[in-house]
């Protein structure tokens, strides 16, 4: 007997335009796209060519119109810092909403280079769905970075807006 994995993933190699397809029915979409891979300039394809979404909103707004505010959206558990945060579909809306208000206020827009250099936190996770939100493109940059390799990433990404945490805690380390 074949399990729904196999199928699924059958599916995938055989017939990928109906599998995506599929999948991508479970998104909102603010215009459905016109085809679903487009192979007209190889190697550069492009999926769900002509169709518009944003990215955000599937993330956090569509639970809430679908019922689910109140639920937990992210579970936030740091055993560095001993915190527990969680932050429910509602809270979280509101959260971006606000982050993206002050990322709009510096003049970030549509298309505009947004870089994220910020530890594991919940506040990182608020500033990617503020830039979707906005359309804007997020680059994240590992804290492990050397200075010029971070500087090479920065200047490589010429960002509008540079987002940042005072200070980052590490777990101790010990040796034997």
């Amino acid at each position: 007997m074949t399990n729904p994995y196999e199928i699924a993933y059958r599916q995938s190699i055989e017939d990928p335009d109906a599998f995506w397809a599929k999948a991508a029915e479970d998104c909102h979409w603010y215009k459905k796209w016109d085809k679903v891979l487009d192979e007209s300039n190889k190697p550069f394809y492009r999926w769900f060519t002509g169709g518009e979404m944003n990215t955000c909103y599937n993330a956090v707004d569509y639970h809430i119109d679908n019922g689910r505010g109140d639920q937990n959206a992210i579970i936030y558990d740091s055993p560095v810092t001993d915190t527990i945060k969680k932050y429910t579909y509602i809270q979280l809306r509101d959260e971006v909403a606000r982050f993206a208000g002050a990322l709009a206020a510096q003049g970030v827009a549509k298309g505009d280079r947004v870089l994220i250099y910020m530890p594991m936190i919940p506040e990182a996770v608020i500033a990617m769905l503020a830039c979707a939100r906005l359309g804007a493109v997020h680059s994240v940059v590992f804290g492990g970075f050397a200075a010029k390799e971070l500087a090479v990433r920065i200047n490589d990404a010429k960002p509008r807006v540079i987002v940042t945490a005072s200070c980052g805690i590490e777990v101790a380390r010990h040796c034997l």
